[in-house]
């Protein structure tokens, strides 16, 4: 109590000390004791209509004469802070959600907001004002993974609504803190909305699904962000949506952002959007149209320049309001007031962080625990994994074996330590194996040397493991893919041919165990090293400490436990029209093709064990909500983790809907021969459904509920996935 007392005490003080200062008389938004619309209110006030327009924009200048810095509100945190020196790296977004843990990735997000933070106090100091040194975050990204074919998928949380709802809105949570006065750092949920490639056509294409797909696929993470997780704000995507500019939408930024969602934070386009109005879309005739557009609809900042270079002449062109301009501009300057950038320092509670809060050794454990679970073990032939540590004769080739780019995906930041995937092998086995590593083969072309002195003593090993796969230079955003002839997509899933072949030379000359690591953000079509390899783990892009946690998972330290976030398909000709935004054939929800690997899908080095399911109530009416359970069980000799799933199926609906949703997910850790009753909640709103004109029903009938190691398809089912089931009559 005496701590407590001694903390209000000083608060007084200070807010005192505050009000009696002659600076807070001469600028009173300065007083932290008023609130913040007042605040804004007067600060807007005294500025020209040049001042504020030069606030509406990415680069912020400083206005002196008002106390007012300049700032920068372009910043990334993707998984870590990005792009701005020394911080802790996690799993790339796709890894994280391959966890299926959104407590593991709340503490994910507390970590790289409180080194944000600390970050920014550093910069500050030192009058480093420069873009990624500051606290508003463009992260994080939750557009559906919709098409495997999509550069920036990797970004993402995969391709369900329900999964990327939950991962978001903990990163968020994690991000933003739960202070009720200041935020620890503003996060962005984007693209909004309905946007996921092609790459090459971002800047110019009109996306167009159906209203069912745009509220049943499209929106619920968006509207999981904004209305569960306060998100601080969102960005508009590059595309046309339904004819009309995302950034200069009515639909979604007024009906359904701020009218339907109560959305109270500030929009922000994607960086250049609102040139494409006129540059490429062509459906406004100047820069000023564009700009008057954009804020009229509900565009408060521009990453770019139309706004500082075309407002004001707009605004006296008659084009838009200046009013409509202080209306903007206020909803940007309530995101820097609860920031604290006007306050002193003390008063905040996410300033109490230094140097020594950046890039830590517990952050380091931490970004291993994320990828320990995001490691996906996809086939373990014979149990030929684990390895045994002491075993005699390894061989490791493969170009992503020491490559520490393949550990940090994009949108990273800089780890002051990485543990590659050949550290994290070498670490975990004797010091009296013989352990020989060669490249053997390139990642992105074939050898241009055709002499190969590696696959005849990877074939005579005891056991070989190659590090194939991509990384971020063939797969990602327009423009930083630099090896992709498709700027970042990836129009051909398979893997590198010349992969392959090298592969399939080690199997031709000899019987030992093909362990296949892969790197990537993104599935591959391979059904043929399916067939050849004995063990095949995906490791994603798996942040600082991924080796590491590869390393233990190889050796068994640790039982693999990561699920699939996206279905792997079997063959090319399996998905639809990359351009064609209608869900029909696309993800596990709808697709009626079997796959190679289905959504949630991954091995353990337990045996599980799934019992029946039990309802709480077999009958319910429209508005009860029913509980879900099953018992659980350990049945091998070995402790480890297993994510449950929930799904439902069979709709009794006159109109189309997805064959099957995930609506719960748990993880849990079981002791050899442990048990446990894992139960999740049904309610009347996770039932619901829309439907083709976008309206939301609540179907009467029958349903299916399943609980699963993986989605229900005929796939799991050969690959022996529990399954379990039970009809719940709707009344």
């Amino acid at each position: 109590m005496r701590s407590v007392y001694i903390f209000l005490v000083s608060l007084f003080v200070c807010f005192s000390a505050i009000a009696q200062s002659g600076e807070t008389e001469e600028r009173p938004w300065l007083n932290p004791l008023l609130p913040i619309d007042s605040r804004v209110e007067m600060l807007i006030e005294q500025m020209s209509l040049e001042e504020k327009v030069s606030q509406l924009g990415n680069a912020s200048p400083a206005i002196e004469r008002l106390g007012i810095p300049d700032y920068n509100w372009w910043n990334e945190c993707l998984h870590g802070v990005a792009r701005n020196g020394r911080a802790t790296v996690f799993p790339q977004a796709i890894g994280m959600a391959a966890t299926f843990d959104a407590e593991l990735i709340e503490k994910v997000g507390q970590v790289v907001g409180k080194e944000a933070r600390a970050k920014y106090l550093i910069a500050q100091q030192m009058g480093n004002h420069s873009q990624y040194a500051g606290l508003s975050f463009w992260t994080p990204n939750v557009n559906i993974f919709r098409d495997p074919r999509w550069g920036r998928g990797q970004e993402t949380y995969g391709e369900d609504p329900f999964l990327t709802s939950k991962i978001g809105v903990s990163y968020v949570n994690g991000l933003q803190g739960n202070d009720d006065q200041y935020l620890q750092v503003a996060a962005c949920a984007k693209h909004f909305a309905v946007h996921s490639g092609p790459e090459e056509l971002r800047h110019e294409f009109d996306a167009v699904c159906s209203k069912q797909d745009l509220y049943e696929t499209y929106l619920p993470a968006f509207k999981a962000l904004v209305m569960e997780a306060n998100v601080e704000s969102v960005m508009g995507a590059y595309n046309r949506v339904y004819g009309e500019p995302a950034c200069g939408s009515d639909f979604l930024l007024q009906d359904i952002l701020r009218d339907s969602w109560k959305f109270k934070g500030h929009v922000v386009s994607d960086c250049g959007a609102i040139e494409d109005f006129y540059a490429h879309h062509k459906v406004a005739k100047s820069p000023e149209e564009a700009a008057a557009w954009a804020l009229k609809s509900g565009t408060d900042l521009n990453c770019g320049k139309v706004y500082q270079s075309a407002l004001v002449k707009a605004v006296n062109d008659g084009l838009v309001t200046e009013g409509m301009v202080d209306l903007r501009l206020a909803t940007l300057y309530k995101t820097r007031f609860k920031l604290g950038f006007f306050d002193p320092v003390e008063l905040n509670p996410y300033n109490n962080v230094s140097e020594a809060d950046v890039a830590t050794k517990e952050n380091d454990q931490l970004a291993y625990e994320v990828a320990a679970a995001s490691v996906v073990l996809l086939k373990n032939k014979n149990n030929v994994l684990p390895l045994n540590p002491e075993i005699k004769n390894l061989y490791v080739v493969g170009p992503n074996a020491t490559s520490s780019e393949v550990l940090l995906g994009n949108y990273f930041g800089l780890p002051p330590r990485t543990t590659n995937i050949l550290d994290g092998i070498v670490a975990d086995v004797s010091a009296g194996t013989t352990i020989n590593y060669k490249q053997g083969v390139l990642m992105d072309r074939p050898n241009v040397n055709p002499v190969d002195w590696s696959t005849g003593e990877a074939s005579a090993a005891d056991a070989c493991i190659a590090v194939m796969g991509i990384s971020s230079a063939l797969e990602g955003e327009e423009g930083e893919a630099i090896a992709s002839p498709t700027k970042g997509d990836r129009l051909d899933l398979s893997l590198p041919q010349h992969q392959l072949d090298y592969l399939k030379k080690i199997k031709s000359q000899g019987n030992n165990p093909l362990i296949v690591v892969l790197t990537g953000g993104s599935p591959f079509v391979m059904p043929e090293l399916e067939e050849i390899a004995d063990a095949i783990v995906f490791a994603w892009y798996p942040g600082q400490a991924g080796g590491r946690a590869v390393g233990d998972i190889l050796f068994g330290k640790v039982s693999p436990s990561g699920k699939l976030p996206i279905t792997f398909p079997k063959s090319m000709d399996q998905l639809p029209d990359f351009g064609d935004y209608s869900m029909a054939g696309r993800t596990y929800r709808y697709m009626d093709a079997d796959p190679l690997y289905p959504f949630g899908y991954g091995l353990t080095y337990g045996q599980f064990e799934v019992g029946a399911v039990e309802l709480s109530k077999n009958k319910v009416s429209k508005s009860e909500t029913v509980v879900c359970s099953a018992k659980v069980t350990n049945t091998s000799k070995t402790a480890s983790d297993q994510v449950i799933q929930m799904y439902i199926s069979g709709y009794e609906t006159k109109f189309e809907t997805p064959n099957m949703s995930l609506k719960g997910f748990k993880r849990v850790h079981l002791n050899a021969g442990e048990s446990t009753t894992v139960s999740f909640e049904l309610t009347p709103e996770m039932r619901s459904i829309y439907d083709t004109k976008g309206k939301l029903t609540h179907p009467k009938g029958k349903l299916t509920v399943s609980i699963a190691e993986a989605a229900p398809v005929k796939r799991s089912e050969e690959l022996g996935v529990n399954i379990q089931t039970a009809e719940l009559r709707i009344k």
